[in-house]
């Protein structure tokens, strides 16, 4: 029989009470946070500002500490084809192709020198990327994820970095969708399977804490 919605929590108890330690070599990872989100004229404006404020904070704390910093956004060539059957899904991940100003990173998000940027062509990070074998060889057990969109590349992301071997802490602010429903469903449901669900105050003191080591 199907529990009701006001169940929800209880219903998960004893099934899904797991946690995850955090590592000893963290990196935050900023999953797609670009202008195509951003501006309101794109047909994937989500209305994210206030997660762009959060991972505003989070890069200058991760900065500070001297904690390494990955960014991802979505590349295609002329013809879409290097998507496959995503981009065939989504037709809007045509602002992705290479060129669009729809694809920069906004002016408060830029990488910067020694900070890598992962291009990718579908939902995970990882797949099709050389991200897992960087991650590696510079010794990251832990990754902070911060972007876009939940229910979508966050939530792949998250996914795939448990199963490489990563432990994933997803930052509840510092994401975004473009409606709560879909967000507050895939943070659940992280939380319950595949990641560490965190607040912004959490994740800046745990990259406090490795700051002072």
């Amino acid at each position: 029989m199907t529990q009701k919605n006001d169940d929800l929590t209880a219903n998960y108890v004893g099934a899904f009470d797991g946690r995850l330690s955090f590592g000893k070599r963290p990196a935050l990872l900023i999953v797609d946070f670009v202008m195509a989100y951003l501006d309101p004229a794109s047909p994937l404006y989500a209305g994210v500002e206030d997660a762009l404020a959060s991972n505003e904070r989070l890069l200058a704390a991760a900065r500070a500490a001297g904690i390494p910093v990955f960014f991802t956004n979505v590349v295609y060539q002329a013809d879409g084809a290097d998507g496959g059957l995503f981009y065939n899904k989504i037709p809007s991940l045509r602002v992705f192709l290479e060129g669009s100003p729809l694809g920069a990173f906004p002016p408060s998000l830029q990488p910067v020198d020694g900070e890598r940027v992962i291009s990718k062509q579908f939902a995970s990070a990882f797949f099709g990327t050389s991200l897992a074998e960087t991650l590696s060889e510079e010794g990251i057990d832990t990754l902070l994820i911060t972007g876009l969109s939940t229910s979508g590349c966050v939530r792949a992301t998250a996914l795939d970095a448990l199963q490489s071997g990563f432990a994933p802490f997803v930052v509840r602010e510092a994401c975004g969708d473009r409606h709560p429903d879909p967000h507050e469903a895939n943070l659940f449901d992280l939380q319950a399977k595949y990641a560490e669900v965190v607040s912004e105050q959490e994740a800046c003191a745990l990259i406090s804490a490795k700051a002072e080591l």
